[in-house]
């Protein structure tokens, strides 16, 4: 038998070069505040019309490497910046009976995995955490790309997803004794731009 020319102790150092050679294509990016906006979509008064919004101000992370189809996402929207285009209605929403934001100051998900079909990627699941509540939810991607940003000079990425949430759940239940559906859709589009 021949021997390895190696020594024993090499394999292990080479194996750990290899593992830090692959986690090297991974990058890290920031998200743009500017164009990420999570809206939603929820029932008014048992199917009588739906109320629309957003969420103004949001911030957060993603790391992606698009060679081993990894990623992680964290982001921190600040619930107080809801905005329904009803001033009315955003002094409710941030108040005891809905958000309670001035206890509940913000909303945050987190990933830790992206999943893929092939080379497209088709949903993040992660973990939502609102008015204090943390429950499993799977965003399905609609849309995913990278590519250089024209002003910022640096590879950009961007995601169109939606997910369906049972807004009880999370003791977000005015109105649900009136009839009101539970249900609400998110909609998150958002752009995250690659560090330095």
């Amino acid at each position: 038998m021949k021997k390895s020319m190696f020594p024993a102790q090499f394999f292990p150092l080479s194996l750990a070069f290899l593992s830090l050679a692959g986690a090297a294509h991974a990058a890290d990016y920031t998200i743009d505040p500017s164009h990420t906006y999570p809206a939603f979509e929820a029932d008014h008064m048992g199917g009588v019309s739906k109320w629309r919004g957003k969420i103004n101000k949001s911030e957060g992370t993603v790391s992606y490497d698009a060679a081993a189809k990894t990623g992680k996402v964290d982001v921190t929207m600040q619930m107080a910046t809801i905005d329904f285009g009803f001033p009315k209605m955003n002094e409710h929403a941030i108040g005891p009976d809905i958000f309670d934001t001035a206890k509940y100051p913000t909303a945050r998900f987190v990933s830790d995995r992206f999943v893929f079909d092939g080379n497209k990627l088709v949903s993040i699941p992660g973990q939502l955490t609102l008015k204090g509540v943390t429950k499993p939810v799977t965003l399905k991607v609609n849309e995913f790309l990278c590519k250089p940003h024209p002003f910022a000079k640096r590879e950009v990425c961007g995601a169109d997803a939606e997910t369906v949430i049972n807004r009880g759940d999370f003791g977000v239940d005015y109105g649900l004794a009136m009839g009101f559906k539970p249900e609400v859709k998110l909609l998150i589009s958002v752009e995250a731009i690659k560090n330095p």
